[in-house]
């Protein structure tokens, strides 16, 4: 997939490129902990369907209400600083979660302050992107964002943890890889030289008002929303809704999840090939296929199936929608990109939310994952009707490198000469 004739290992940073893929990857792993411990936590706890949807889904709302800040800093001191400054940072609520007195409200609070972890996505991705010229965002930005698959070590050492040492102790020794990041990262890191632009809150303002803006949130918060909710939530949907063991969910949810880390720089690196707009319209109808079959509830094994694929699509998506930001403001990506980031955070709260307020309702996951599949169906619909407005308000070379099309000019395609 990266080949050297091709100029992308020419160009840019290395070192810099796998330092915010590892910096992302520790974080991310901090940032859904909570998710692969829940059922533990509610068990010891006493917590109902509801309540353990929002201890999984208040981590990811601190990303989204952080997210923003941590970018605004790295801003101001530039993005080797600040991840320094929010690796330091990460480790705090971690150690507080193995001394702190176990109730409901202090998980809030701790799941809150491991929002400094998601955040880490407004510091990573522009310092690696700041390296690499336009044609190659979406494979530098897919292979920073590959940092994802740091769910994966929280979900496949989080509950054999939880079961040795008990779910407080795992908080603490999830501290050591953190520590361990931080030194690389000072080693490794560093700002590009291009002027580093100086952002004000007016700034932010004025591209809030840009209905591409969002659009893009929107869209984002359905991709990385959706993946980085399940991966939140899933131990806890395997181990309530199929009746299989706390570790044994895990590892289900790390297999499912997988394939959402794994190939979100697949999805960057297509992206620049067909087209953004091309692939998350696809990606979109597909993961709502997905996630239709998952609402009846099928069979353990058909169930494992089709959330990997909806996963694996979903990946894909989070590469898609960052190769269109660049397309649409080439100039204001570091903006964008903080904002978009955190909607995406946002739509991950929602879904452990929804989840388990509609458990508790119905009686079943079924119900909430069906609601889920709609969303998506509705986001690919949006989007196809969103071809004909950038198609003409977007640059034409935009247009082109996003692979946006509209359905006007597909059916001029597609019909027969007289």
């Amino acid at each position: 997939m990266i080949n050297a004739r091709d100029g992308f290992l020419r160009v840019g940073h290395l070192p810099t490129l796998v330092a915010a893929l590892l910096y992302f990857d520790v974080s991310f792993m901090v940032w859904v902990i909570i998710g692969p411990l829940a059922p533990f936590i509610a068990e010891d706890l006493h917590l109902s369907a509801t309540e353990q949807g929002l201890i999984v889904a208040i981590p990811l709302l601190g990303g989204s209400c952080i997210r923003p800040l941590l970018g605004a800093l790295g801003d101001a001191i530039g993005g080797r600083r600040a991840g320094l400054a929010g690796l330091v940072v990460t480790a705090i609520p971690l150690l507080i979660g193995w001394q702190a007195e176990p109730s409901f409200a202090a998980l809030c609070a701790i799941g809150f302050a491991l929002g400094i972890a998601g955040a880490s996505f407004a510091v990573a991705l522009p310092l690696a992107s700041g390296w690499y010229p336009p044609k190659y965002q979406g494979l530098a930005m897919g292979i920073a964002g590959a940092g994802n698959s740091g769910s994966l070590l929280a979900t496949l050492a989080a509950p054999r943890l939880a079961e040795w040492v008990g779910w407080q102790a795992t908080f603490g020794l999830m501290a050591l890889p953190v520590l361990l990041v931080l030194l690389l990262f000072a080693l490794m890191a560093r700002d590009s030289p291009s002027a580093r632009p100086v952002r004000r809150w007016s700034d932010y303002s004025a591209v809030l008002r840009e209905r591409d803006t969002l659009w893009f949130s929107v869209l984002y918060g359905l991709t990385f929303g959706g993946f980085v909710g399940f991966a939140s939530f899933l131990t806890t949907f395997f181990n309530q809704q199929y009746a299989v063991s706390r570790i044994t969910a895990g590892d289900l949810t790390t297999v499912v999840v997988i394939a959402g880390s794994l190939l979100r720089p697949v999805g960057g690196w297509l992206s620049d090939r067909l087209g953004g707009y091309r692939l998350l319209l696809g990606l979109l109808v597909g993961a709502s296929a997905c996630l239709l079959v998952v609402s009846t509830l099928p069979a353990l094994p058909v169930v494992v199936v089709a959330l990997f694929g909806a996963l694996a699509l979903l990946g894909m998506g989070n590469g898609a929608v960052f190769q269109l930001v660049p397309q649409r403001f080439p100039d204001r990506m570091g903006l964008v990109t903080g904002i978009v980031g955190a909607a995406g955070g946002l739509g991950g709260f929602m879904l452990p939310s929804l989840l388990g307020s509609m458990k508790d309702v119905t009686g079943t996951y079924g119900s909430g994952v069906l609601v889920l599949a709609m969303l998506f169906a509705a986001g690919a619909v949006g989007l196809l009707a969103l071809g004909s407005v950038w198609a003409r308000r977007w640059q034409p070379d935009a247009v082109r490198q996003a692979g946006i099309f509209t359905l006007r000019r597909v059916r001029q395609e597609v019909k027969p000469a007289s």
